[in-house]
């Protein structure tokens, strides 16, 4: 009677924390119907043990007692290793953080939609393309005097006015006109070559002042969807600090998911405006179908799979995971000793 009980508290626990990630995945579905299908799922996972310490036990008298082990082991690795121990550790790891997980997400998404919303990146923005058109005519520059200097094809040549095209396209303007003076000796080439880069630093700081004063910015219509999703999500916060959404109830996570895909989806658009952490913050947020932090945190397969690729390290995902273990373990080692044969 004792194991029986132990068996019961044990799979209660280890039931209610399948029920819960199942719930958090499938929140369509009620959460009695996922009490059923874990309640069953454990049960079965719990004769499948059972099997396994059966057959094992050369003391009492089993039937095919090689083909009750493999199908005590193949239960145990389907309704144990592949349901309840992953959604157990999902339940215990979300539950410990998830808060920290909604507050981060809806801070940063808030940090970036301020960018748009403030223009903090224009002048960023507008001294970046300023810098790439410096970098990239320097580079022309150095093939227009290799060009000049070149010994076996000295001057000013039809490359060279190739090379002037290539600068027109770089600096907006129709034409740049070649300098009448012809450069023969090496010393009139090196005077070609300086008259070329002072003509052609001239446009480019007029292009530089363009660019400056034209930098574009986000249409007035997105900065008042920006806004108006900023200050849903500084709502959003504001009622789970007043504890009116609860993070642990799958409504209000898809609540909470729904508003921060918005914001998500907000800050794609308007990616230009926008001066991400790094690269993976940024194709977090710019991905064709951009998912939240917090979705992930939801699913138990996203959860598992930033575990494996090496996510979550110093949140003690590996401690969750060994309570989820222990607590399975002792409920079937509970459940064989209540049902224990001794012939």
């Amino acid at each position: 009677m004792f194991c029986l009980l132990a068996f019961v508290a044990f799979a209660a626990v280890s039931c209610w924390a399948t029920a819960e990630s199942l719930h958090l995945l499938l929140n369509t579905w009620p959460m009695a119907l996922c009490w059923i299908v874990t309640i069953g799922f454990f049960v079965i996972a719990s004769y499948g043990s059972k099997l396994v310490v059966d057959s094992l036990n050369k003391n009492v008298y089993m039937e095919k007692r090689s083909l009750m082990l493999v199908l005590g082991i193949i239960i145990m690795l389907v309704f144990w290793l592949i349901c309840s121990m992953p959604t157990n550790t999902h339940t215990f790891f979300y539950r410990t953080s998830i808060n920290d997980i909604v507050t981060n997400d809806i801070a940063h998404t808030r940090n970036l939609l301020g960018q748009v919303k403030n223009n903090t990146n224009v002048n960023n923005i507008a001294q970046k393309k300023a810098d790439d058109l410096k970098s990239k005519i320097e580079i022309k520059l150095g093939e227009l005097e290799a060009e000049i200097k070149n010994e076996s094809n000295p001057g000013f040549g039809p490359k060279s006015k190739d090379i002037l095209r290539d600068f027109a396209t770089l600096l907006g303007v129709d034409k740049v006109e070649p300098l009448t003076y012809i450069g023969s000796t090496p010393a009139e080439r090196l005077k070609l070559c300086d008259a070329y880069r002072q003509k052609i630093y001239l446009l480019m700081e007029s292009k530089i002042k363009d660019i400056k004063e034209n930098v574009q910015k986000p249409s007035q219509d997105n900065v008042a969807e920006v806004k108006k999703i900023d200050n849903t999500l500084a709502n959003i916060k504001k009622r789970i600090d007043e504890k009116e959404l609860d993070l642990n109830d799958a409504d209000a996570i898809k609540e909470v998911n729904d508003k921060l895909s918005e914001g998500y989806n907000i800050v794609k658009i308007n990616k230009d405006f926008v001066q991400f952490d790094n690269e993976e913050d940024e194709a977090a947020y710019t991905a064709d179908k951009p998912v939240t932090k917090v979705k992930h945190m939801v699913s138990v397969f996203d959860v598992w799979k930033d575990y494996l690729t090496g996510g979550f390290r110093g949140h003690g995902f590996l401690f969750w995971i060994l309570i989820s273990v222990l607590v399975d373990v002792a409920a079937f080692i509970f459940f064989t000793l209540a049902l224990k044969k001794d012939y």
